[in-house]
């Protein structure tokens, strides 16, 4: 079991870092970071650090990995940081390995969030012993234009300042994959929702399924399938997997290939039901479906629930998935339930 961190209060202090791309540092970029601490203050009642590093800009942290591995390491140590909070995801966190001390983290356990190439630093959380979150990031969610959706606020004050049980996760009435630039200029425009959300697909299985949440964004697992960050058999025994799809819109035949790879490790076997999130735009949509569907069908293993089309990852709006937190698939009634506090 993973070690769940100390629940978030009012007046708790979070730090922002760039664990990835430093976007977040870009001089046309600032305003964006600035709206999305707003929020964390305004919405959220919490105080908001910047690592020392972090707002360096993007060329900086793509020639410094160490420094980006420090300020994580950083604030991991800090006893005053209660959750630390990614300001958006990348390509080449896995670049931060090197530097990562193991120990730290164990010691210091406290939320730590984010999605899509943070699934590296939840990947260091997990080797560590503790429970982190999938879920929101600064300039996406927080930042997200005039104000951010109240079905990801619901999901964050549930998940990380509640050390009640979560419960179900309704999927989100509206949902929009719309991109806008991120320039000043946009700033008042929201972006188009769409009220045509399907909810959760039940694609195959029965009856009533649980299991302890593992996953992240399947590109960036591929980034580490075989190396020594990769989770040992134990973490994926008796799991609920769950796997989004990023904005690059991977071809459904690279869903096939990674999804072998999962059963040729024995991973697919040893899970009690998969969640996929929403493709971004609805690409693929079909397409996605057919091929988890035809890679389970070749390893015998039509009877393993999967739930599709769920508001996590590259979607907006999101809810949050903690790692390690037993969870629960319904394919009577198409829904999909944590089971336990995910904060202490």
């Amino acid at each position: 079991m993973l070690k769940k961190p100390t629940k978030l209060k009012r007046g708790d202090t979070v730090a922002t870092i760039s664990p990835s791309w430093g976007g977040a540092g870009e001089i046309d970029l600032r305003w964006r970071y600035e709206q999305g601490v707003r929020r964390l203050e305004e919405v959220f009642g919490l105080n908001v650090i910047a690592m020392p590093n972090s707002l360096k800009g993007a060329q900086y942290l793509y020639e410094h990995p160490e420094a980006r591995a420090a300020d994580l390491m950083a604030a991991f140590q800090d006893s005053n940081i209660k959750a630390i909070i990614a300001n958006i995801g990348g390509e080449d966190s896995v670049r931060l390995l090197p530097y990562i001390d193991f120990d730290v983290i164990r010691d210091n356990p406290k939320i730590f969030m984010g999605y899509s190439d943070t699934t590296i630093s939840h990947l260091f959380c997990l080797n560590a012993g503790i429970s982190s979150f999938y879920g929101p990031s600064i300039l996406t969610d927080f930042a997200e234009n005039v104000e951010m959706d109240p079905y990801t606020i619901e999901s964050i004050e549930r998940t990380l300042f509640s050390s009640e049980v979560i419960g179900e996760i309704l999927p989100a009435p509206k949902w929009t994959s719309e991109f806008l630039d991120w320039s000043q200029s946009n700033k008042y425009t929201r972006r188009t929702m769409r009220n045509n959300n399907r909810g959760y697909e039940l694609l195959q299985g029965f009856g009533t399924v649980q299991g302890r949440l593992i996953g992240g964004c399947i590109e960036v697992l591929n980034f580490v399938n075989g190396t020594s960050l990769w989770p040992n058999k134990g973490h994926w025994q008796d799991s609920i997997l769950f796997f989004e799809t990023s904005e690059e819109l991977p071809k459904p035949n690279n869903l096939r290939y990674w999804l072998r790879n999962y059963a040729l490790q024995g991973i697919l076997q040893q899970a009690n039901g998969i969640i996929f999130g929403k493709p971004q735009n609805e690409k693929y949509y079909e397409e996605y479906k057919t091929e988890i569907l035809k890679v389970l069908k070749e390893y015998n293993l039509e009877h393993l629930p999967v739930l599709y089309n769920m508001n996590f990852g590259h979607t907006e709006p999101k809810f949050i998935l903690p790692y390690g937190v037993l969870a629960e698939i319904d394919c009577d009634n198409k829904t999909f339930s944590i089971l336990e506090n995910a904060v202490e």
